[in-house]
């Protein structure tokens, strides 16, 4: 709902080459990806600790105020492995330079904080059916083992379960996660949810937090109202239990949202 908020003309502009429905889908199987890279580190990140190394934190914040985020950091036996975790190994030319910049910063942000630790920078594709840049980050890696002596390591799929880089390490771990993801994908509807009435009730707890603002330009623009929104709730159900919500919160700029709602029932559910 940010997106449509931020940035309308992506969904209903006259020189988009798609219908609103369609680009809404697009928008929301996209944000379905990145969710799915996020759960997969936290999946692997649990996996970790369950085999008893020591997960560190991910979090580093340098001197400027930059902040790394770090896929996957654990300890075992005075080694630290650094993972870099991606899914798929499919970007252009200009996206592979800088992530793999960014994996080289982190490395040397991460020796650092640690200078008395081995540090074993890893970075990790888990599926193996794309391996598009695999002879760049051969190369780079080569030039960090050169300038560094780190010992970096090129995974795809079941190949980071190799004891070889990580000790201890046990293929069971991806063998699991195989039968789970398989389950999972069986029981994936062939087209994402865009009619949020259908289940309002757990769509309320997620929106119901959104910024003031994003809902208030989402129910002030005429074009979203006339052209989205209705896709989005078309019998407003969701909509009703959110101006409940506001309700409780006790404020004048939630008095407004529900007065902006209301309105949006009566004159764009109804015609």
């Amino acid at each position: 709902m940010e997106s449509v908020a931020n940035s309308p003309n992506r969904y209903i502009g006259l020189f988009r080459p798609t219908k609103p429905t369609t680009k809404l889908i697009q928008n929301i199987t996209q944000s379905h990806e990145i969710k799915f890279g996020d759960a997969l580190e936290e999946i692997f990140t649990t996996y970790f600790e369950v085999l008893g190394y020591q997960n560190l934190t991910k979090r580093i914040v340098l001197e400027n105020n930059e902040i790394y985020h770090i896929d996957q950091l654990f300890l075992q036996n005075n080694i630290i492995y650094m993972i870099e975790q991606k899914v798929r190994d499919d970007h252009d030319s200009t996206k592979k330079r800088g992530q793999f910049q960014n994996f080289e910063n982190k490395f040397f942000e991460v020796s650092k904080r640690y200078p008395s630790n081995q540090i074993m920078p890893i970075m990790w594709f888990v599926d193996k059916s794309l391996v598009k840049n695999k002879n760049y980050y051969l190369t780079e890696m080569q030039r960090m083992d050169k300038h560094y002596q780190c010992n970096a390591s090129l995974c795809y799929g079941e190949q980071l379960f190799d004891n070889q880089i990580i000790a201890g390490i046990n293929i069971q771990i991806w063998n699991e996660l195989l039968v789970h993801l398989k389950l999972w994908k069986d029981e994936l509807p062939e087209m994402p949810e865009i009619n949020f009435d259908n289940n309002f009730e757990e769509v309320i707890d997620e929106i119901k937090e959104i910024k003031p603002s994003v809902i208030r330009r989402l129910f002030e623009n005429e074009n979203i109202k006339n052209q989205i929104l209705p896709i989005l709730f078309p019998n407003g159900e969701t909509l009703s239990g959110l101006k409940e919500q506001y309700r409780l919160k006790n404020l004048p700029i939630f008095d407004s949202l529900i007065k902006l709602i209301d309105n949006f029932l009566c004159n764009y559910l109804t015609k």
